[in-house]
C-alpha cells in the first residue's frame, strides 16, 4: 500500500475510534499525524475533513430518527424542537470558531498544549462524575425532554472543544451532565450535535484550503473517511450500551495517563514531537 494511503487509513481509524468518546479525536489526530510526519497545513485539513466519515456513522445509526424528524418537521412539534435544539446548540461553537479558529490553530495545534488539555479534561471528568454520584437524579432524562435553554448550554460547552485535546464529545457530554442531563441523554444529544458541527467544520476548512489539494487526493479522503465511518460505527454502538450502566471515569484516567506520557516523552527527548 502507498505510504500516503496507509497514513490516511491509520488516521481514519484513529478518528473513528476517538470522535465520540470523551478523549479528544483532534488531540489524537494531532499526535498521530505528528508521529507519521503528516502534520503540515494539508494534514491538518485532512484530519478535519475525515471527521465527516465519523459523522455519517451517526446518521446511519439514527437514520430512522433523522428521517422521522425530517419528514414530520412541518407538522409535528417534537420534530420542530429536534431541529431547533440542534440549531441553537450549534451556533456558539460556530460563531467562536469563525472568530478565533485561525488563532487557535496557530497556537494550540501542537503536541504539548494538546497533552495539557488531555490532563485538564480528565480532571474535569473526574470532578463531574464525583459530583453526579452525590446529587439528585438528573433533571432531564431524555433528549426529547430538553428545552432550548438546555440545548444552548450544551452548545456553549461544545465551544470549549475548539481547544485541541479538550474533546468535542467530552465537552458536550460532560457539559450536559453539569447542566442536568442524564448520562444517556447527554451522550445521545452529543451524537446528534456532531452532525451539523462536523459537516460545517469539514466543509468550511476544505473550502478555505482547497488549493492545497488536487484530484488525485480523492483517494486519501476516500480511504480516511471510510475507515473513520467503520470504526466510528462500532464505537457508537458500543458506547450506547456502555453509558447505560457505566460512568466516564476510565476515560478520565486514560486522558490523564496519556497526557503525562506525551509530556514526559516531549520534555525527556524520547520522542521527537515537532512544534510546527
Amino acid at each position: 500500500m502507498d505510504a500516503s494511503l496507509l497514513h490516511a487509513l491509520i488516521l481514519g481509524i484513529v478518528e473513528g475510534l476517538t470522535e465520540f468518546l470523551p478523549i479528544s479525536s483532534t488531540g489524537h489526530l494531532i499526535l498521530t499525524a505528528d508521529l507519521l510526519g503528516f502534520n503540515d497545513e494539508r494534514g491538518k485539513v485532512f484530519n478535519i475533513v475525515i471527521q465527516t466519515g465519523a459523522m455519517l456513522a451517526i446518521i446511519w445509526e439514527y437514520r430512522h430518527r433523522f428521517a422521522h424528524a425530517l419528514i414530520r418537521v412541518a407538522s409535528e412539534r417534537a420534530a420542530q424542537r429536534f431541529w431547533l435544539h440542534l440549531a441553537v446548540a450549534f451556533m456558539p461553537a460556530a460563531i467562536i470558531g469563525l472568530a478565533f479558529g485561525g488563532a487557535i490553530k496557530r497556537v494550540l495545534f501542537k503536541p504539548v498544549p494538546v497533552a495539557i488539555a488531555f490532563i485538564a479534561g480528565g480532571l474535569v471528568i473526574l470532578w463531574v462524575e464525583r459530583r453526579a454520584h452525590r446529587r439528585q437524579p438528573p433533571r432531564v432524562d431524555a433528549v426529547d425532554h430538553m428545552s432550548w435553554r438546555d440545548a444552548l448550554l450544551v452548545g456553549i460547552a461544545q465551544s470549549f472543544a475548539l481547544i485541541p485535546g479538550t474533546s468535542r464529545s467530552g465537552s458536550t457530554i460532560i457539559g450536559g451532565m453539569i447542566f442536568g442531563l442524564s448520562r444517556p441523554a447527554a451522550t445521545e444529544f452529543s451524537f446528534f450535535l456532531a452532525v451539523p458541527t462536523l459537516i460545517a467544520a469539514g466543509a468550511y476548512d476544505f473550502y478555505k484550503h482547497r488549493a492545497l489539494f488536487a484530484a488525485h487526493d480523492l483517494g486519501l479522503f476516500a480511504v480516511g473517511s471510510a475507515a473513520a465511518f467503520l470504526s466510528a460505527f462500532a464505537v457508537v454502538r458500543w458506547l450506547i450500551r456502555y453509558v447505560a450502566n457505566h460512568d466516564f471515569r476510565p476515560f478520565a484516567w486514560y486522558r490523564i495517563a496519556f497526557g503525562i506520557i506525551v509530556l514526559a516523552t516531549a520534555y525527556g527527548g524520547w520522542v521527537d514531537w515537532s512544534v510546527g
